[in-house]
């Protein structure tokens, strides 16, 4: 058990890098703030000191991972590109992220429990609006809503096909770069 001297050492990062971990491998409802504190081999009391409940860890877990997809939707954006081109990287992207940090994406779009569904609406809408809104902005053509909805499902599908199943992006990066080809399609004027 951690004592007071190292309470320091014991971080929001450390607690929430461990119960990232347990939380894709086991589900919310089957996390506890004590499993969490045992995998760290520290005093539940000490993580409360930092969360007030297991919502609350799972929510600055969410708010944390969508923030850094937004990060990388931003700097797509203010790269010097061609409009195609960023389109280009902002699907690539995507995947990239999805497949890179796939404990943090499962968190973010496949951990469904009632009791965090709430935590769940307000982060990915306001991430969705941003990406649909950068999709349409840099297509050659006008996209309906559906349209959008169709390639941000498709590249959901291509990341959760993968997840768990490799390693990270470099292990299917020629296939993803098909797969953003084949959307890039969808964008084009006829």
């Amino acid at each position: 058990m951690m004592n007071r001297r190292n309470k320091t050492e014991l971080t929001r990062d450390v607690i929430m890098n461990v119960a990232r971990e347990l939380l894709v491998e086991k589900g919310y409802a089957n996390v506890s703030m004590r499993q969490i504190a045992n995998e760290i081999r520290c005093s539940h009391g000490a993580i409360y000191y930092h969360f007030k409940n297991k919502a609350e860890l799972f929510y600055a877990l969410v708010e944390e991972h969508f923030l850094l997809l937004e990060q990388k939707m931003n700097d797509v954006m203010e790269e010097p590109s061609k409009q195609s081109e960023k389109l280009r990287k902002l699907l690539l992207g995507f995947i990239q992220f999805g497949l890179d940090y796939q404990s943090h994406y499962e968190i973010m779009f496949l951990i469904k429990d009632e009791e965090v569904l709430h935590f769940l609406n307000q982060s990915p809408s306001e991430t969705y609006q941003k990406f649909a809104h950068h999709v349409a902005e840099l297509s050659e053509k006008q996209l309906s809503v559906r349209e959008v909805w169709a390639i941000f499902l498709s590249l959901h599908g291509f990341v959760t096909h993968y997840l768990r199943h490799i390693i990270g992006f470099k292990e299917v990066e020629e296939m993803a770069a098909f797969h953003v080809e084949m959307l890039m399609k969808w964008t084009k004027k006829a």
